[in-house]
């Protein structure tokens, strides 16, 4: 027999009852009875095994892996025409060694996460993340992370369209002790269509729109702070908006999407998308430490790092479409109470985008299983 934990059917040790020669009625009663008691003892040992009670999802748009891994690319900040000589990047971020540069673009993420979690994506360790949509532009990504599968079908442009798709954020603010408590806060204005606010329930906070509870100042600059894209928010915006909403709110699972990364590579301008990335290491870091400095987060968190797609290699880097190699090419880092350290040949191997969703569910103590295109829980780094 099985009997439902949770969200998860387990077989049972009832079966002996099935050929005990009692009536149908005993049979049943005692069938009942010792599903119920199988539940009530293995359900709370599996919330006493999981340590997660939030999940905090960050995305850096289109953040190369080539990057994270082994800092500035050495054809692209010695070179005027992406990285000129007056930014000072070349001076502050370049060293001959790839892991030195790697801390001096992100030292947060590298002296601080790194070292306590999974971080998957390094081709040249043999560690593979791949996006298993076809377009490798945004719209199709961010859903593929969120829904759990790429829908090329109908997930095909950056067209502000309510996605179809229930996506994990939809899932879990249907959940009991979730409903209202999970949030977005976005640089883009699209997303309140890639999480369908409107049907999900969602509170999706994008671009310039107004939140009360951020107080005045915030909302007020804003509107008064020059931008120089339409339908996109300064990521320091969208930080301390959701920096604000965590503070006042408490949410159980909170999504931020970050953007100028991307902005900055398709205008070309490589030094000015390595400073947007070192700024949004240490807006992680300023997350991460008010997380781990307040209760009811401490150590009951689990963070998760990613980006929407790749980006072409060399003067390509610019560039991301189904007709670029390498926009296929992403990474995942994952932290938390439930996940060890691992190292590069323990994360060897390939991994997918339509991953995280799942794991994000598991992690709170849900099967998301809505779908049967969703892909499998990433179980590295589990213990």
């Amino acid at each position: 027999m099985l009997v439902r934990v949770g969200n998860a059917l387990t077989p049972t040790a009832v079966e002996p009852f099935w050929r005990s020669g009692l009536g149908d009625d005993v049979i049943i009663m005692k069938k009942l009875l010792c599903a119920v008691m199988l539940a009530a003892l293995v359900q709370p040992l599996a919330a006493q095994q999981r340590q997660t009670r939030n999940v905090i999802i960050v995305t850096l748009d289109g953040l190369r892996w080539q990057e994270l891994f082994t800092g500035v690319d050495s054809a692209l900040v010695h070179d005027i025409r992406y990285t000129p000589l007056q930014t000072g990047v070349k001076d502050e971020f370049w060293t001959t060694s790839p892991t030195e540069r790697r801390r001096k673009l992100m030292p947060f993420f590298w002296d601080s996460l790194a070292p306590t979690g999974v971080v998957l994506g390094d081709r040249n360790a043999g560690s593979l993340v791949d996006i298993t949509n076809v377009h490798r532009f945004s719209y199709p990504g961010y859903s593929e992370i969120l829904a759990g599968f790429a829908d090329d079908e109908r997930i095909k442009s950056n067209n502000k369209v309510p996605n179809p798709n229930v996506t994990v954020l939809e899932f879990l603010n249907q959940q009991p002790g979730l409903r209202g408590k999970v949030a977005a806060f976005t640089s883009w204005d699209v997303f309140p269509h890639i999480i369908n606010e409107e049907r999900s329930g969602v509170l999706v906070n994008a671009a310039s729109e107004p939140l009360p509870d951020a107080g005045a100042l915030l909302n007020r600059l804003q509107l008064q702070l020059p931008n120089p894209w339409n339908g996109v928010r300064h990521d320091a915006l969208t930080h301390q908006f959701a920096l604000e909403y965590l503070r006042k709110q408490r949410p159980r699972v909170l999504y931020i999407g970050f953007d100028e990364t991307d902005d900055f590579a398709h205008e070309r301008k490589y030094g000015t998308y390595i400073r947007a990335a070192r700024r949004t290491d240490d807006m992680v870091r300023e997350l991460w430490q008010w997380v781990q400095s307040t209760e009811g987060y401490r150590n009951a968190t689990t963070l998760i790092l990613t980006t929407d797609h790749g980006r072409g290699h060399g003067e390509a880097f610019s560039n991301h479409s189904r007709e670029v190699d390498g926009a296929q090419h992403i990474w995942i880092a994952m932290f938390g109470p439930d996940l060890r350290a691992v190292t590069n040949q323990n994360a060897a191997g390939q991994f997918y985008q339509n991953q995280i969703a799942r794991t994000v569910a598991s992690l709170l103590g849900f099967n998301y299983d809505i779908d049967p295109r969703i892909g499998a829980e990433l179980m590295v780094g589990r213990p």
